[in-house]
């Protein structure tokens, strides 16, 4: 069953939601780092994102799918530089979710003062997870409501504003206009420029979404986006350098300039009017920052960068597992921040600036590799040169810059927090082949090696075991009873270690004759060793006496310990004493 594709309005409104809710905290943020300056930093923040229009307009409308520069890196150059893309994307995405989600609570808190500002920055992250759950087409009327109704408010803030400053004046502007600058003005122009490179935000992100919208679609949500964002954003920070001062700004209304505006120059219900407006639409940026992800995830996934894990969608067809990890992400960052906007901006505008540079990159990949590949339109090359130079530049500023709030962490050190760990994983996800290969080869090296060892112990073992059961025992044998000699194996067999036994029988030379005793004796012995096939037992007949200096002789002779010749309980009638054999053992 064909998805039902996005029109014009929903799909500007999806990613103009995230751009045009910018201007609710750059203005504040250009302001303390460009001054009297910021609005002229947002004018030519303007000029790159014209720049950018054709570039983004000509990679995707050649390579029309989710992605963004994921995709048009994949399709220009290798799977792993693609995916430092995506990875900075996502980051991208992470950042402006959070300073969104923060930002809407300040504003909300600026109408409910006992609202816990963190707490309820995770509930809105929770809530917006929940409605992208629900599906695109749900999400996209929300946000179109949404985008509506922030343009109607701004556009009103902005004729009160003026209507205001058209009865009273602009001595204020005049005031911040002529206030001393720190270092110098092409310094503070540097950082204004670099700060105001964050008011462009979500402009990547129609690129992420592409698939879902309607043929023709994509060209015009970048230049509605342009529009909104070359008007606005100036604008905004022109009006309030008209109506409040530049230390006030930085110290008091960095994260709540708009209302205070609005209170100013037409009262409460303005102000309220315009934190409404905030939290509806910063909640929206929250909103797109999900489904921009959605989309370059599952790509992600569907290219096997991720694991296969994130591609289960539910009954509404979004994937649901990809927006929880990213709403768990979101959270993390938001504590470990806590909540600071100036760092999470910087976060957010160095990753997002490396998206766009990657962005001219591949732009320039498509023209020398891709020349024949079909596209709508073709950005020029001093374009794309000087809108690379131009994001370089806001990158080296966002890098260098300092937090403007004691103790925070610097935008670098948040960054590779998150980016080092992210690239890491993806680059392990990339090789994975290679690397399970080697961990293979390492397994069976070690197994080897391990095999060998315990080989070599148990050849070892089994020299020991061998040496033990070699050493010869004696057992003299008077009779050849079998059943004595049974209980002689039994002793032995239970006792001893050994698989030698010399059964011995002393003839006396000096008696009757005694060869038919000999042979049965040895018949015997036979039998007792076929039961016993464990243990080697040879009959001997030894000529002799038996006593001490006997035993003596044939523990030398055999290198047979005494103690290892054994005999049965001696009668009353035998010539010697068991302590004078010299330690022979009795066993029956």
């Amino acid at each position: 069953m064909n998805k039902k594709k996005l029109g014009v309005l929903a799909s500007t409104a999806i990613c103009g939601n995230d751009i045009s809710s910018s201007v609710l905290y750059v203005s504040a943020l250009s302001i303390g780092f460009a001054g009297q300056y910021a609005w002229i930093t947002l004018l030519i923040v303007a000029v790159v994102l014209f720049l950018f229009r054709k570039i983004y307009g000509e990679v995707v409308g050649a390579l029309p799918l989710n992605g963004g520069a994921y995709n048009a890196l994949l399709n220009t150059t290798s799977k792993s530089t693609a995916s430092l893309a995506a990875t900075l994307t996502i980051l991208s995405y992470m950042a402006t979710a959070v300073i969104s989600a923060n930002e809407a609570m300040h504003y909300c808190h600026h109408i409910f003062s006992q609202l816990p500002i963190m707490i309820a920055t995770v509930g809105l992250l929770l809530v917006f997870a929940v409605l992208t759950i629900s599906g695109i087409t749900e999400s996209s009327k929300v946000a179109t409501g949404i985008f509506i109704f922030h343009l109607f408010s701004l556009s009103l803030l902005a004729v009160f504003i003026i209507k205001h400053l058209l009865i009273n004046g602009f001595s204020q502007f005049l005031e911040n206009w002529n206030l001393p600058v720190e270092g110098s003005i092409t310094i503070a122009i540097f950082l204004g420029f670099s700060a105001s490179m964050l008011g462009i935000s979500g402009f990547e992100s129609s690129a992420n979404f592409v698939e879902e919208q309607q043929p023709g679609v994509f060209r015009k949500t970048l230049l509605n986006m342009w529009i909104v964002v070359s008007i606005i954003n100036p604008l905004m920070a022109f009006l309030a350098l008209s109506l409040v001062p530049i230390p006030e700004i930085r110290s008091e209304y960095s994260t709540t300039l708009l209302s205070h505006m609005g209170s100013l120059s037409s009262g409460e219900w303005l102000s309220t009017l315009i934190s409404i407006d905030a939290v509806l639409v910063l909640s929206g940026a929250v909103l797109t920052s999900y489904i921009g992800v959605s989309g370059l995830l599952e790509r992600m996934t569907l290219d096997r960068v991720l694991p296969q894990f994130f591609l289960r969608k539910n009954k509404k067809g979004s994937s649901y597992r990809i927006i929880i990890m990213f709403f768990i992400l979101s959270v993390s960052v938001l504590l470990i921040t806590n909540g600071n906007v100036g760092v999470l901006a910087g976060v957010y505008t160095i990753s997002f600036l490396s998206v766009m540079f990657l962005f001219g990159f591949g732009n320039i990949l498509l023209k020398v590799r891709r020349a024949k590949l079909p596209r709508p339109e073709t950005a020029t090359w001093l374009s794309v040169i000087v809108a690379i130079i131009a994001v370089i530049v806001a990158l080296v500023g966002n890098v260098i810059m300092e937090p403007q709030s004691e103790n925070a962490p610097s935008n670098v050190s948040v960054f590779l927090s998150y980016f080092i760990p992210a690239i890491i994983f993806i680059s392990i996800m990339l090789n994975r082949v290679a690397i399970l290969r080697g961990l293979l080869g390492v397994s069976i090296y070690i197994f080897n090696y391990i095999k060998n060892w315990f080989l070599q112990i148990s050849s070892n073992l089994n020299n020991v075991i061998n040496s033990i059961n070699a050493q010869q025992f004696i057992y003299f044998a008077k009779r050849d009873n079998i059943a004595i000699l049974n209980k002689v194996m039994l002793y032995i067999k239970s006792n001893e270690h050994t698989k030698n036994l010399k059964i011995v029988h002393v003839v006396d030379p000096s008696k009757e004759d005694e060869s038919e005793f000999i042979a049965s004796f040895k018949k015997v012995v036979e039998i007792i060793n076929e039961e016993y096939p464990e243990i080697e037992v040879e009959a001997l007949i030894i000529e002799g006496i038996f006593g001490p200096e006997l035993i003596k002789e044939l523990s030398a002779k055999w290198k047979v310990p005494i103690n290892f010749m054994f005999i049965a309980s001696p009668g009353d009638h035998f010539l010697y004493k068991v302590e004078e054999l010299g330690g022979v053992r009795l066993i029956i």
